[in-house]
């Protein structure tokens, strides 16, 4: 059957994760069983990231075989009627039989935000973390600059359950930006936000919540800045808190130029 991807964006607070869970709603089984409905029959997907319970995404990408000839406009609404409001897939488009959503992607770029400095919005509950306190964006930033490249983020990472006899896994990753900014008067809320970028080639486990507590900690001054040290520790207990999943949003995933060309 020839390969189709979608992108798609979900609100992932009633979800326990993207990947397919047994006995528990994901955002990949929710548009599985949809278009089982659609096309009488069971289909894989593969997602280009592996977002925790209560993850938000916008531009997560999934691949799929389909049968030849499905329409896919046809099959994207469909998807979304059943789908609503939590999920909506856009952009369906025929690619190469080589693609896959998680392989074939070079980077992730994760979006985390912040509601700081004033009252808690409940309207922003959902969507954001709240930290009153004020926090001390360019010794973040000077912090958040020394994690590009590539390093061993065992200490911002939940270590993998492991076999008996299986080998280590590596926790090595490569960091391609850290930018932190300030949002300020949000046109539908006149909240000030405070946003956290990160692109890397992949995450682990945790990834970038640890990153964005222990930065908080930093900005809060409850935590020295020297993320060297924290990386050279290896050790979990070595960085800071892990900041909870609703402010963190899989914002988009690149691939090769090329990568996408539709095959059919």
């Amino acid at each position: 059957m020839p390969r189709a991807r979608v992108t798609v964006a979900y609100d992932g607070s009633a979800f326990h994760g993207f990947a397919p869970n047994i006995g528990v709603a994901t955002v990949s089984g929710t548009i599985s069983a949809a278009i089982a409905r659609v096309l009488g029959h069971e289909v894989e997907l593969t997602g280009a990231g592996r977002t925790d319970a209560g993850v938000h995404g916008w531009g997560q990408v999934v691949s799929l075989d389909l049968p030849l000839g499905t329409d896919l406009d046809d099959l994207a609404h469909r998807v979304n009627r059943m789908c609503r409001p939590s999920i909506a897939v856009r952009d369906p488009q025929w690619v190469g039989d080589e693609f896959d959503a998680r392989f074939s992607a070079v980077w992730r770029h994760y979006r985390y935000t912040i509601l700081n400095g004033v009252p808690r919005h409940p309207l922003l509950t959902g969507v954001t973390w709240h930290v009153a306190p004020p926090l001390d964006l360019e010794i973040m930033q000077a912090s958040a600059d020394a994690l590009v490249g590539e390093h061993d983020f065992s200490s911002f990472c939940r270590r993998p359950k492991l076999a008996p006899g299986q080998p280590p896994v590596s926790l090595v990753r490569r960091v391609l930006s850290t930018r932190w900014s300030h949002v300020d008067g949000d046109s539908l809320f006149e909240m000030p936000l405070i946003r956290f970028e990160i692109r890397a080639n992949a995450f682990c486990h945790q990834m970038v919540r640890s990153i964005v507590g222990t930065l908080v900690d930093v900005g809060l001054g409850r935590l020295d800045g020297d993320i060297g040290r924290i990386l050279a520790a290896r050790d979990r207990a070595a960085a800071g808190q892990v900041a909870p999943p609703q402010g963190l949003t899989l914002w988009e995933v690149g691939y090769p130029a090329g990568a996408t060309t539709p095959g059919r």
